[in-house]
């Protein structure tokens, strides 16, 4: 759970708030998306009815069953949190790129293995004249990556890789 924000204070007589909203708060929140509190040491969902922003840290929120003052009191100065996102799809390792082929200039190949160092991180790389490199695993080599080609395009310094 990632905090979000903190409701301040009440805004109006149905039990609507004002959240105070932290700058992890996600600019593509949606009503349909739960926010959650704490409430007796329990993760409580809180849905929302209407989610209005008021300018960049803070909006008005009318929480679902909270529709009176004193409901809305229950929850006055907790904070607010939303499930962490996962980002399993956009991360990856150097070892995920092994089997793709690989472009460096007008050569071509595949990268076939990858040697995790500390200092200096490599690739294996086997050209299409079956020749086998070792290639720096540095980021600023790698012009682009696409996955779903399993293409990697490989800008090497002069006299890294004799061509």
């Amino acid at each position: 759970m990632l905090a979000v924000g903190r409701i301040t204070k009440l805004f109006g007589a149905e039990g609507e708030v004002n959240v105070n909203l932290y700058a992890d708060f996600p600019d593509n929140f949606t009503e349909e998306q739960p926010l959650f509190t704490i409430v007796d040491s329990l993760v409580v969902p809180l849905f929302c009815d209407s989610f209005s922003r008021r300018g960049h840290s803070s909006a008005t929120v009318r929480f679902a069953d909270i529709d009176t003052v004193k409901r809305a009191e229950l929850i006055m100065g907790n904070e607010i949190f939303i499930e962490e996102p996962e980002n399993d799809d956009d991360e990856f390792t150097f070892d995920d790129l092994i089997g793709f082929t690989v472009k460096i200039g007008r050569r071509k190949g595949t990268i076939t293995d990858f040697y995790d160092n500390d200092i200096n991180p490599l690739f294996e790389v086997t050209l299409s004249d079956n020749t086998t490199h070792l290639i720096p695993a540095a980021e600023e080599f790698i012009a682009a990556i696409d996955f779903e080609e399993e293409v990697m395009k490989l800008v090497l310094p002069e006299g890294l890789l004799e061509l």
